[in-house]
């Protein structure tokens, strides 16, 4: 169903080096990159891009927005979460169950952007 989704950065550079290593976590790795962008993906199919925007304005969060990254059990959701936190996210929910089906953590990255990495199921 989705092929990509891009994220908006104002330091490109801060971006890749957060988002390499969450990416790493989840067996992801750089993909594809330009002048203004960074994609990463996995064996999925489904990328992530974290980029410059492209009419030249600063990239600001959406608001209601939010990308989530599947995981194959409990135990990644919390090792991830817990990677993006050591590398400067912000907690917008620790890691735990939200339903009987549904196990979720949910942070931001330096950008701003929200983001869940959860298990289902």
């Amino acid at each position: 169903m989705i092929g990509y989704v891009t994220i908006g950065t104002n330091d490109i550079e801060k971006s890749k080096a957060f988002y390499d290593a969450l990416s790493a976590e989840m067996g992801g790795k750089r993909t594809f990159s330009n002048e203004r962008m960074q994609g990463y993906g996995s064996k999925s199919g489904a990328m992530l891009a974290v980029c410059m925007p492209h009419d030249g304005k600063p990239a600001t969060v959406g608001n209601g927005t939010m990308f989530s990254f599947a995981a194959p059990s409990t135990e990644m959701v919390d090792k991830v979460y817990a990677k993006a936190i050591s590398l400067g996210a912000k907690d917008e929910g620790a890691p735990g169950a939200r339903s009987d089906t549904f196990y979720g953590a949910y942070f931001r990255d330096p950008d701003g952007n929200k983001l869940c990495v959860f298990k289902a199921g």
